[in-house]
């Protein structure tokens, strides 16, 4: 029955238009209600402890460091260097594409950020190509996406302060699932787009491409000193974002000379705004947590999967499918408060590594900001590239399946991100 009050409560307050974050603390009201236990001060006292993280801070200043690096020219230098080396290929912007992506998600952990600025630049440049439009817009939102699992990462933080794992961990062990993610889309690219006929760009020799690269090396440097550093422990990840931010600033206005001090004013309110939305859900998100363990569901839970517990690969295909269909309607910071503290107890009592289901849960989350009806990042694909959310949707699909059978091979091998994870520990 907690469990019913619990769904109804919060699914039914988002079904009516309540945003998520004053949906979670409405749930924890009636939970609080049901239980006998109503008091004013748990909600403001579990809200306080939610946001009072030092952790937390790494959000602002990673989100900052993106919007930083999209003001300051550091995307466009990352674009330029991509198409230097792969430009002239067949197909060739959409390889570009994937691996902007890939080098500007080791920058902001941001998805939305990432995808916004890789599609004011490409997309136009594709539309004139003669590209498929809507394939192209659906590349490039699968290619956004990668920017959560590919450390820095925003939805790390989230998960890490939420399931009390560590953050360093869970940056390691995204590397090479990041990678794969990314590898399955130049796969995917090259067998839907290969026989298109499209323009191709020249081909650079080598003394353009290290022009190219020496453009872009400032903007190359970044990821080195961030993963460096962390790796090395010359900084936790929440310094890591502080470092992030202040190089963003530094190459932007002083290197690349286009970050001007009036646009920092819109820079610094874009990053607070999103900063404030996130972590409101955080806060809202504790009270949740709070009765959500008071009333004993994760036991609830337990016990109605149990069978599945001696099958840690059965168990984790069935929570996988549970985070896919949630991710279809909820966004990554949402269904990440929402889900954690309900499966955590699960997880652990199956015997399975939390910095695997860290990296599984989040990859997963992030499938779901491509996956219809909400879809944030195809909404931003859209609405930057100015394509029809429809045509969208219908040019994401085969990067989608690509990229939820990448989320199957990990299920079926943890290896594949335990072991990299155990080598990069040292």
């Amino acid at each position: 029955m907690t469990i019913l009050v619990f769904l109804a409560s919060l699914l039914g307050s988002m079904a009516i238009g309540v945003p998520v974050a004053f949906a979670l603390m409405f749930c924890g009201i009636v939970l609080m209600t049901y239980m006998g236990i109503f008091n004013t001060q748990i909600v403001a006292q579990n809200m306080i402890e939610g946001a009072n993280t030092f952790t937390l801070l790494a959000i602002p200043f990673f989100l900052l460091a993106g919007e930083l690096m999209n003001q300051g020219g550091l995307s466009k230098r990352i674009i330029g260097f991509a198409i230097s080396f792969v430009g002239h290929r067949k197909g060739g912007l959409g390889f570009v594409a994937i691996i902007a992506a890939v080098i500007m998600a080791s920058l902001s952990g941001s998805a939305a950020a990432d995808t916004a600025a890789l599609a004011s630049i490409l997309i136009p440049m594709m539309r004139d190509a003669g590209y498929n439009v809507p394939r192209s817009a659906g590349l490039i939102a699968g290619g956004g996406i990668i920017a959560p699992v590919i450390p820095p990462s925003i939805a790390f933080i989230i998960f890490g302060v939420a399931a009390n794992v560590s953050i360093t961990q869970l940056f390691l062990a995204g590397i090479v699932p990041g990678l794969l993610l990314a590898v399955a889309l130049l796969i995917t690219w090259q067998i839907v787009a290969g026989k298109d006929d499209v323009a191709t760009l020249p081909k650079q020799d080598w003394k353009q491409r290290l022009t190219a690269t020496g453009r872009a090396g400032w903007a190359l440097l970044m990821p080195v000193i961030i993963l460096g550093g962390i790796r090395f422990g010359v900084f936790t990840p929440t310094e890591a974002a502080v470092v992030a931010a202040v190089y963003a600033l530094f190459v932007g206005m002083f290197i690349y000379r286009e970050l001007k001090l009036s646009d920092l004013y819109g820079v610094l309110l874009r990053a607070a705004k999103t900063t404030s939305v996130v972590l409101f859900l955080v806060a809202a998100a504790l009270v949740s947590a709070w009765l959500i363990t008071s009333a004993n569901i994760p036991a609830e839970i337990g016990g109605m999967i149990r069978p599945l517990i001696e099958n840690p690969k059965l168990l984790m295909l069935a929570i996988m499918l549970l985070v896919l269909v949630v991710g279809t309607a909820l966004d990554l910071a949402p269904t990440i408060l929402i889900l954690t503290p309900v499966l955590m107890p699960i997880i652990r009592e199956a015997g399975i590594d939390p910095v695997y289901f860290g990296v599984m849960f989040v990859i997963n989350t992030c499938i779901g900001l491509i996956t219809p009806p909400v879809g944030i990042v195809l909404n931003v694909v859209s609405g930057v590239a100015r394509v029809p959310l429809g045509k969208v949707i219908g040019g994401v699909w085969p990067f989608l399946l690509a990229q939820v059978g990448v989320l199957l091979l990990l299920v079926m091998f943890p290896e594949l991100v335990l072991v990299p994870l155990k080598w990069l520990r040292g």
